[in-house]
């Protein structure tokens, strides 16, 4: 019989951190699951350490590595279920994580993704909880307009959602061309064209274990605008998209004056409708690289010492 969650799990270079997330996916309270793990090509003992676990829900599909999103098309191609949730290989799942998802997917049939909030943990110390806008906690239902309610924090994070397989098979896939934001594309992709539901119930936990910007990652600023610039025909219908879509913007100009490359920093500020920016943000769209260098170091040191602070707030 076929279960009723298909569970991916995509690894590279994991191995301190994979066991815990299998086994926190293993002590789920809701154990009618297959489980996947795709290893992409990881040089650690990552997948030594996937080989050591035994149970018989669990499938390993080692890989050449070909990046974060051909890892987890090619796990969502192996999925059998009817119902998709996902986790990177260093995040940990509540016990009552699939719970919490199935008893969403049972009260809003026809959702074209499902997800619970989360909890953000700095460098394994210290806890904080993630701010959406519009929405009253205790939160279990429809979420009026995505975009909105996003625009300080994703309603959707990769390891707390799960995806039918329906949608998936419409084509509702990572776009394995972007350098970086290749979830949040997904996402914006299944939310303008389907409902979102979402339980403000915290069951999942990212785990953050550097202190580097993930932009810094991807080789160059236009590469990293790929992902906005494909949503440029729906923003113009969508207000909503556009401020989420500004955010967005706001991080890759912050990157470019960063790295010192001001014809695409102005570039990508020019997009940026102000109104969309709080006054913190404004104010640091404006500051001298210099500057936003020292307040990016005192941020971490701030978090080292269990102070969050963020210009989004």
């Amino acid at each position: 019989m076929t279960p009723f969650f298909s569970v991916v799990v995509t690894v590279y270079n994991k191995s301190h951190f994979v066991e815990k997330t299998i086994t926190s996916i293993l002590n789920q309270s809701f154990s009618d699951f297959e489980l996947i793990i795709v290893d992409d090509g990881s040089s650690d003992d990552s997948l030594k350490v996937i080989n050591g676990i035994k149970d018989n829900r669990i499938s390993i599909y080692p890989t050449k590595n070909q990046g974060v999103s051909a890892a987890r098309n090619y796990g969502l191609h192996k999925a059998k279920c009817n119902y998709i949730a996902l986790s990177d290989g260093d995040d940990i799942w509540l016990e009552n994580h699939l719970l919490e998802l199935k008893q969403l997917i049972d009260t809003f049939q026809g959702c074209g993704i499902y997800a619970t909030s989360y909890k953000k943990h700095f460098f394994e110390s210290y806890i904080t909880t993630p701010k959406f806008q519009y929405i009253e906690e205790p939160f279990f239902g429809i979420v009026k307009d995505y975009f909105r309610t996003s625009t300080i924090d994703n309603i959707l994070w990769t390891s707390a959602v799960a995806i039918p397989k329906r949608i998936i098979d419409k084509g509702y896939i990572f776009d394995e061309d972007l350098g970086w934001g290749e979830d949040n594309d997904l996402w914006i992709r299944i939310a303008n064209d389907f409902k979102v539901a979402f339980s403000s119930k915290p069951t999942a936990h990212k785990m953050i274990h550097s202190k580097d910007n993930h932009l810094s990652l991807t080789k160059d600023i236009p590469n990293l605008m790929m992902m906005l610039n494909k949503h440029k025909d729906k923003e113009k219908q969508n207000p909503s998209l556009k401020a989420h879509l500004d955010v967005n913007r706001f991080m890759i100009a912050m990157e470019a004056k960063l790295r010192n490359d001001y014809e695409n920093y102005k570039k990508v500020k020019q997009e940026i409708n102000p109104k969309h920016l709080n006054y913190k943000l404004r104010l640091l769209l404006i500051l001298p690289a210099n500057i936003l260098r020292l307040l990016k170091k005192l941020k971490f040191f701030l978090l080292k010492k269990k102070l969050y602070i963020s210009p989004f707030r």
